[in-house]
């Protein structure tokens, strides 16, 4: 669940680490961003076979222009707010962009809505960009840098760029949690979440090698309780089962990535711990201006389907939802999120801003 809740970081280092992003809000950072249907900006709808898209009218009506752009919500991610925020601009759908375009120079989002670590997830979607996918276009765009600034330069850009990878959700909404799959039924959740750390740790590396240095993981928030998942309990709570495997999931790639922190030299991994924030969202929604966190907005909380298609019924008031359809927040739960998370940021970075020197005495 991407890439893209609000980010309650676990070491001080950590928080070091993203205290520049706003000390550092200029039209030099680069990001690339990595992921699923919470980060994506639009790559899906230049797959022409895919069915995971959200081209369709009502996503998009509280956008810019209030047209659908491929952003599965019904306004912005909160990567979007964010890189506003920052005062940069949020990276453009690596499929939007020509052969020698130069905007692969400030960073580019290679997310893909039904994407997942594993390539056999999201399988029935047709067609959609895998984390595995993702890297190979990253691989392509270094090497279109670097016929563009030179070598030197390129990896220069690289290892000092920043790199966002929202990604997980799908291996369970569309793979493991669906009965007619073959993993679910193939592998105990043990056997599962092993499978996926281990998946996890080749595409890191993979993306080491290739320059990454500053790499943040957003994990996984409490998809026991997204509105496609409640549907399934005959009391309509959250499915705690669920939320026990997330929390594993994300306990095992926290051990992960501190091992390869310890491995890789000037590896600079992080892991950002959603769960308790969005779970407070989902189990508080008044607390943070909303009314109902159970179910969507756009009426389509069923266990097969879930976006919110032209023929879809809206709610009254779209800001009373923290649910946009069956798996996405909305703008107005993506605005909060995103506040909480640069507040938490500025607070860092004027916590480590070290202190004047003090005048020395006079003699």
């Amino acid at each position: 669940m991407a890439k893209q809740w609000l980010v309650f970081v676990a070491t001080t280092n950590i928080l070091v680490l993203l205290a520049t992003l706003v000390s550092a809000a200029n039209a030099s950072m680069v990001t690339f961003v990595f992921g699923d249907s919470l980060a994506e900006v639009g790559n899906n709808n230049h797959l022409q076979y895919s069915l995971a898209r959200s081209d369709y009218p009502w996503y998009g009506i509280d956008f810019s222009g209030k047209q659908a752009t491929g952003r599965f919500t019904n306004g912005r991610t909160i990567g979007d707010i964010l890189s506003e925020k920052l005062g940069v601009s949020s990276p453009p759908p690596y499929l939007s962009l020509s052969q020698n375009d130069d905007a692969i120079l400030n960073g580019v989002n290679f997310a893909s809505g039904g994407a997942g670590i594993l390539n056999e997830t999201g399988l029935y979607f047709i067609q959609r960009l895998t984390f595995d996918d993702q890297i190979n276009y990253f691989k392509k765009t270094k090497e279109r840098i670097r016929a563009k600034i030179g070598d030197a330069a390129a990896n220069k850009l690289c290892n000092e760029a920043m790199y966002f990878i929202g990604i997980g959700s799908n291996d369970y909404v569309n793979n493991y949690l669906q009965p007619f799959l073959a993993d679910g039924q193939q592998y105990t959740h043990e056997e599962f979440v092993e499978f996926l750390t281990s998946t996890l740790e080749q595409q890191f590396m993979r993306l080491y090698q290739l320059g990454a240095r500053k790499i943040l993981y957003h994990g996984l928030g409490p998809l026991g309780c997204i509105p496609s998942q409640r549907v399934k309990s005959k009391t309509g709570q959250c499915l705690k089962r669920v939320n026990d495997w997330v929390m594993e999931f994300n306990s095992k790639v926290q051990i992960l990535i501190k091992s390869l922190n310890k491995r890789l030299p000037s590896a600079q991994f992080m892991f950002a711990d959603t769960y308790p924030a969005v779970l407070d969202l989902i189990i508080n929604p008044t607390t943070y201006g909303f009314k109902i966190s159970n179910t969507s907005c756009c009426n389509v909380d069923t266990s097969i389907g879930g976006l919110c298609l032209p023929n879809s019924k809206l709610c009254n008031n779209r800001k009373d939802y923290v649910f946009w359809d069956a798996f996405h927040p909305s703008d107005a739960a993506n605005q909060v999120l995103a506040e909480k998370l640069f507040n938490s940021l500025a607070s860092a970075s004027a916590a480590h801003t070290p202190a004047p020197a003090p005048a020395p005495k006079p003699h």
